[in-house]
């Protein structure tokens, strides 16, 4: 607690005020007042905090009250978390919050008037209550390109019968500068929430005092700054090379992508800042999931994952169904033939089926972190100062592999069916039923696969009926039976192995908007401890 020099009240920030304020007198101080360096100008390197563990999850929070949190940030667990005193390193800067609270819960109301079908619960202002206000680590970087810079490119025209390519080097002078290129320094900070969050103004940082910590949590650093290094070039000399080619002289000659950008545009690190950015975060728990809600504490852009409350979409699926149905037959006079209404099933029972398989595989993604750079980095054996590698999951083989079979076969049939129809005058479209049930056939083998590696939650019954539906459309097909019925009756097993299906998409949707609870082990990190 920081006391007040006048009543010794509790001194917080304000955040509409800008300043240091007293909870009883209310009077505002100079943050810097606050700071802890001695009076012969001695720099302190660190400054003392309350460090609060999560005792189920693990999750560490700094703060510099003295009250205990009654939850944890990061999964959600109503308990007493433990403390210790801690001595952490002081970051650079720090970009203090100025959003308000009440301003965060209006932004987050506003995101949630358009999620029209998300759980009630999310929209129940006691849940919106539950925001906190979190500092999370950054590494600004610097990045500077100064000098002459020489890259290969090439030209291409054709002339008579040939086509000539001219290889040139594109010459120049640069100079760039790119200030506070940023990323998080936490690995329980997910890469995909801070992108989203951004982007920070970075001229808004301001040297850190630990006063302005007063009143908010802040998470703790453990992801080296090494980790970001090669995707801080690749952002810069990205931009430095779109800006080039837009200069008219080289504007007709294409440059293809290299691992030497750094040395044709003379890049290079000529700083790289610690610094704590404002975030306000609430955390979702259902189950043995979490979702989160994060509010730029700066800007106010709001990042939500937002799961789907079934009822509310099925009400809303067959409300919106009667009006297309109407529009299709009486303003349009759309009839599908019995052999074609199979051939629509198929083509949304394909739909479905790889819309589920691509949901799977990026929640397997998820829960291994595979677009997490920072918990890549602490889960793997990588050096820090090596580029780190996003490991590729089976699963992903997998889909590629459905996904290739199902474009040839795809190929092949619509191609076979036109050559018959126009050899034999025979009507085709059995024959893309056929093709389009056997690509159901492999999709659902695939999901099986993929579903072996999921967490719990999706039971991938529609899989199975999809099959067995699209097993039936084939026979259905092959023997081409003279009644109407058959079909119609493969068509209504269709639908409803569809509708199953799209039950499993919804079930996976709501798993890959939420998270597996949370399990850290922040041990070192960046030595900034």
């Amino acid at each position: 607690m920081i006391a007040c020099p006048n009543c010794g009240g509790n001194v917080k920030f304000n955040i509409a005020a800008q300043q240091m304020s007293c909870e009883y007198c209310n009077s505002l101080f100079d943050p810097y007042s606050f700071d802890s360096k001695t009076k012969d100008a001695q720099e302190v390197k660190d400054f003392e905090a309350t460090i609060f563990t999560c005792p189920q999850c693990g999750g560490e929070i700094l703060s510099t009250d003295n009250a205990s949190a009654g939850f944890c940030s990061f999964c959600g667990a109503s308990t007493i978390l433990y403390s210790r005193i801690s001595h952490e390193k002081r970051p650079d800067y720090i970009i203090p919050f100025s959003i308000t609270k009440d301003q965060c819960k209006e932004s987050y109301a506003n995101l949630m008037k358009k999620a029209i079908y998300a759980p009630k619960e999310l929209r129940d202002p006691a849940h919106i209550d539950g925001f906190r206000g979190i500092y999370m680590p950054y590494w600004a970087f610097h990045i500077g390109q100064q000098g002459d810079f020489s890259i290969p490119a090439s030209k291409s025209a054709r002339r008579g019968d040939y086509i000539v390519t001219d290889h040139v080097n594109l010459t120049g002078n640069i100079d760039a500068y790119y200030k506070g290129l940023s990323y998080d320094a936490s690995s329980s900070f997910a890469d995909n929430i801070s992108e989203a969050l951004a982007p920070y103004d970075v001229k808004s940082m301001q040297p850190f005092t630990p006063g302005f910590f007063s009143g908010f949590y802040a998470d703790t650093a453990d992801v080296a700054s090494e980790v970001y290094e090669a995707e801080a070039y690749e952002t810069a000399n990205n931009n430095s090379l779109e800006q080039i080619k837009r200069i008219p002289a080289f504007s007709a000659y294409s440059i293809k992508e290299s691992s030497h950008l750094n040395f044709w545009l003379n890049s290079g690190i000529e700083e790289v800042n610690s610094a704590m950015f404002p975030v306000w975060f609430m955390s979702y728990r259902n189950g043995d999931r979490i979702s989160y809600a994060t509010v730029n504490g700066q800007t106010g852009k709001v990042v939500s994952d937002i799961p789907i409350d079934t009822g509310k979409y099925a009400l809303g699926s067959a409300l919106l169904t009667i009006p297309i149905f109407a529009l299709f037959m009486w303003v349009f006079n759309f009839t599908l033939t019995p052999i074609a209404s199979l051939l629509v099933c198929a083509l949304l029972g394909i739909l479905s089926l790889w819309v589920f398989n691509k949901e799977l595989v990026e929640v397997i993604k998820k829960d291994n972190n595979t677009d997490d750079l920072g918990m890549i980095s602490k889960n793997s054996a990588n050096e820090p100062n090596r580029k780190i590698k996003v490991p590729k999951l089976k699963c992903e083989e997998t889909l590629s592999s459905a996904t290739f079979g199902m474009f040839v076969l795809a190929i092949v049939g619509v191609a076979l069916g036109l050559y018959l129809s126009s050899k034999t005058g025979l009507n085709y479209k059995p024959i893309w039923v056929i093709v389009a049930s056997a690509i159901c056939v492999i999709l659902g083998y695939a999901g099986s696969k993929i579903k072996k590696e999921a967490p719990g939650g999706i039971s991938g019954k529609g899989i199975i009926f999809t099959d067995i539906a699209a097993c039936i459309s084939i026979i259905i097909a092959i023997i081409r039976p003279v009644a109407d019925w058959y079909y119609y009756a493969g068509t209504i097993i269709f639908l409803v192995a569809v509708f199953l299906q799209l039950t499993d998409v919804i079930k996976a949707y709501n798993v890959l908007s939420t998270r597996k609870l949370p399990q850290f082990n922040k041990q070192g990190g960046d030595d900034r401890a």
